[in-house]
């Protein structure tokens, strides 16, 4: 039946010996619906045989329910469906997700999968306890203004390596189906200040780091004399003496390497021997272990051909090539010794390339050897050849 509702005609609506139903022409969609019990309900339909029940009449008024089926109406034009038939979604904490959905995915299906778990989980703690749908924008910028002012502030570009984890991560909550939307993706992309300059080493400056190695790696010669003589004293193991000539550890072969192949840092970690072919000169980076996602191969030169040769005549020449996670301490205390600033070991990257351009090598083949997968990331170099492009223009006169 088809009816202005009112306060008193809800209110008075008697019960029948069959559930009967009372739709107000005020509000589309809305019904009463009045069991034989005598209990009253608010329900809203948008399509036949599509109905939701609001609630009970004794809690909501008649104004409450007009309302509430008002909203329910306008999601059906504006989405197709009523948020109150949607399925309710799970509750889930960041924490809870991390641990129990991404993380489990990610080592298996990311390089290095574990470190970006590792990432959100420290750099997020006040996140972590919070619903994945309570991480909004407020909260995000309110977690950038600490990250980059706070008490242990770091660079623009760090923290959006950060922000990129979390939002990575959750985007994968929505296609799982945890959360609605990802709330980041509108996110304004925090503004960092890209690198002006692409950073190689002077001559110089190359000659002091080379020196520094060298001393470094005497250095740990004469220490492991040294403390073989305690151990002696003492009826203690000895440990391998290094013999002149050799490394001290891994980290001047992983620095030559890095200057004379272009290898990124994880590149060169993630090597084993079976990815070095000695005798064909040549080393392949894989596919799972390359940023493109694409194999390639890297010829060796005299110098990255004897380091080479060199360490695994030091090591087992088994597994991986240099069984380290990281260089970063040691590569702090090299560039000190060497008295270099400003210079990461990514830099090392650029200086391979740099010296190639400037001996003449074209883009493309210093693009195929540094495994970019756009030649718009090569041109950044493209500068330090202007010998080539001035004979170039040179040929329209002639």
């Amino acid at each position: 039946m088809r009816i202005a509702l009112t306060k008193r005609i809800v209110a008075t609506s008697q019960p029948r010996e069959r559930p009967y139903e009372l739709r107000d022409t005020q509000a589309r969609g809305l019904l009463l619906r009045v069991q034989p019990s005598g209990h009253k309900a608010w329900i809203v339909t948008w399509a036949h045989g599509k109905r939701r029940t609001l609630g009970s009449a004794t809690l909501l008024t008649l104004d409450q329910a007009r309302a509430y089926a008002s909203q329910a109406m306008a999601e059906v034009i504006q989405q197709g469906l009523p948020s109150i038939a949607r399925p309710e979604r799970p509750r889930c904490t960041l924490a809870a997700f991390l641990d129990d959905h991404y993380a489990p995915w990610a080592k298996i299906e990311l390089r290095g999968g574990q470190h970006y778990v590792e990432r959100i989980q420290t750099h997020f703690p006040s996140l972590l306890n919070r619903q994945l749908s309570e991480i909004d924008e407020a909260a995000i910028d309110r977690w950038w203004r600490n990250r980059v002012a706070g008490e242990r502030p770091v660079a623009k570009a760090t923290a959006a390596r950060d922000l990129a984890c979390l939002r990575s991560a959750i985007s994968k909550a929505v296609e799982w189906k945890l959360l609605e939307r990802n709330p980041l993706l509108g996110l304004r992309q925090k503004s960092v200040e890209p690198r002006k300059i692409v950073r190689f080493l002077s001559p110089d400056e190359e000659t002091r780091l080379r020196t520094a190695l060298t001393t470094r790696d005497q250095q740990h010669a004469t220490a492991r004399v040294s403390g073989n003589r305690w151990r002696a004293d003492r009826n203690i193991a000895l440990k391998p003496e290094i013999p002149a000539g050799s490394y001290g550890d891994h980290l001047t072969p992983v620095v030559l390497l890095a200057m004379n192949t272009g290898l990124r840092r994880g590149e060169l970690l993630s090597l084993t021997w079976a990815d070095v072919d000695l005798d064909a000169r040549m080393l392949t980076v894989r596919a799972e272990n390359a940023k493109s996602g694409r194999q390639r191969h890297v010829p060796l030169n005299a110098e990255a051909h004897a380091v080479l040769a060199q360490w695994a005549s030091q090591t087992h020449a088994t597994g991986r090539v240099f069984d380290v996670a990281s260089v970063k301490k040691a590569w702090t205390g090299i560039l000190t010794s060497a008295r270099i600033d400003g210079f990461r070991f990514h830099d090392l990257r650029h200086h391979f390339a740099s010296k190639l351009v400037r001996a003449g090598v074209d883009l493309n083949t210093v693009r195929e050897l540094l495994g970019h997968a756009d030649i718009a990331m090569t041109l950044r170099y493209a500068h330090l050849c202007p010998g080539t492009l001035a004979a170039a223009v040179a040929k329209l006169a002639a």
